[in-house]
């Protein structure tokens, strides 16, 4: 396939805004990104989609997202509002991901999926919860990300809430999953070994996770001093701050995702630099269930690869990009804080190094080798638009709903705002049903 005609966005290490721009694919791999004028002439018999008027640039990648939560729309949770972080986690989150069955976590995937293809966001790294279904949901979330096209890595998060049994069948279900990635590989699928945090995994259950990692050439997802209850509760019990914990237990590496990290030091901090961890900041999360502002400037400055996720908010990777511009500026009282190029490190340059612990080829990139996941928006920039000031014009002017075509391993998922690979009516449709009995379900707990 050759995109032509449009207003190419390389992102990679050297960017560059090609205008009148396109991007040659064979299969599902980038072969040459170029002129209009040179690469129709090099490929004048291929199968073209006219980009005119349009941005070309990398499908979007999520971080650290939550399929398992979609369920929670609209949902009122009885009683007075949660007042903390914990509460939420025990009235909201730790309920309604006891409700779901194998054929709930398909359709809370379907549903974030679709939302995903629609706002651009081609490559997804998700944490996965459902304690009274845990046998099989990766399989059964490997199925929607199948149907829908997209990439994504999966997990399942062990906890020690759910009693020893459902402990070693969280265990269980990444060690299964990992292994059948590894005998029989997806192109699209990945896979990490989930932690769900510090404060609901012993040193028991710990040890037994990295006993089963062993070998598996994997890394953790964690979720990371996300609220100030986490550390308390591992100075409490081990007398140690929570990354101080994870480095000593062997937690942390250069393919463990840290998710958070809202309430960490410095000397945390070196430990993540030290190891090479990954971090994900998560905006939109952390101002709703007000546990702080991480401290992502104090990161990037000690070389720590801190890259962007949605927590199970809405797939508008784009959304979150505003957000983190705003968030950081008024929490520092300073408009100097978290310019637009910061945000596109982040957002692009970060989360293409965060994927590479997942897939050989690069993602997150328009460039000769790398996969072929684009998209392409409507955007008529009345202002010059160059390699110098493309990430404000992503501040200011580009967001998700103005994705036309996406594009994942050479396959087109959405054209013309048409979803290609599923059926976003029929979706919506059973998940609605599917909802009502999951919302039923958390009522009588």
């Amino acid at each position: 396939m050759l995109i032509t005609n449009g207003t190419v966005l390389t992102l990679g290490k050297n960017p560059r805004v090609i205008h009148g721009g396109a991007v040659y694919l064979e299969e599902d791999t980038i072969i040459e990104v170029g002129s209009t004028a040179e690469l129709t002439a090099e490929h004048r018999h291929e199968d073209t989609l006219d980009a005119t008027g349009k941005i070309v640039m990398p499908g979007l990648i999520c971080g650290h997202t939550h399929f398992y939560g979609a369920f929670a729309r609209g949902m009122a949770i009885p009683g007075k509002p949660p007042e903390d972080f914990v509460q939420i986690l025990e009235r909201l989150w730790w309920k309604i991901d006891r409700a779901l069955t194998l054929e709930d976590c398909e359709y809370s995937a379907l549903v974030a999926l679709a939302d995903a293809i629609r706002h651009g966001t081609t490559t997804l790294i998700d944490h996965h919860a459902s304690p009274n279904a845990i046998d099989g949901s990766l399989d059964a979330i490997a199925e929607a990300v199948d149907q829908a096209g997209v990439r994504a890595s999966l997990c399942y998060e062990v906890t020690d809430r759910n009693g020893d049994e459902g402990a070693e069948a969280g265990i269980a279900e990444n060690v299964r999953f990992i292994h059948q990635l590894q005998t029989h590989p997806h192109p699209r699928l990945a896979a990490s070994f989930g932690l769900h945090a510090a404060f609901t995994v012993s040193d028991a259950t710990l040890e037994r996770c990295l006993q089963e990692v062993q070998g598996l050439d994997v890394g953790f997802h964690t979720h990371v001093a996300e609220d100030k209850a986490d550390q308390a509760d591992s100075l409490k019990k081990y007398g140690m701050r929570v990354l101080e914990r994870l480095e000593k237990r062997g937690v942390l590496g250069p393919k463990t995702i840290a998710v958070h990290c809202v309430h960490v030091d410095a000397y945390e901090m070196d430990a993540l630099r030290a190891t090479d961890t990954h971090v994900t900041h998560q905006p939109r999360s952390n101002m709703n269930n007000a546990v702080g502002v991480a401290d992502v400037t104090g990161m990037l400055k000690r070389g720590i690869n801190v890259a962007l996720g949605n927590d199970g908010f809405s797939n508008n990777m784009f959304t979150e990009m505003h957000v983190t511009y705003l968030l950081h500026k008024i929490n520092q009282r300073d408009p100097r804080a978290m310019p637009g190029d910061t945000v596109a490190q982040v957002a692009f340059a970060n989360n293409t190094k965060l994927a590479g612990v997942f897939w050989p080829q690069p993602v997150g990139v328009l460039e000769p080798g790398a996969f072929a996941d684009i998209i392409l928006l409507d955007y008529f920039p009345y202002t010059p638009l160059t390699e110098g000031n493309f990430p404000w014009h992503i501040i200011f002017g580009i967001d998700g709903s103005q994705v036309t075509h996406t594009i994942v391993g050479g396959k087109l998922l959405m054209k013309d705002r048409e979803l290609l690979t599923l059926d976003e009516e029929a979706i919506a449709a059973r998940a609605t049903e599917l909802a009502k009995h999951v919302w039923r379900r958390v009522a009588e707990l």
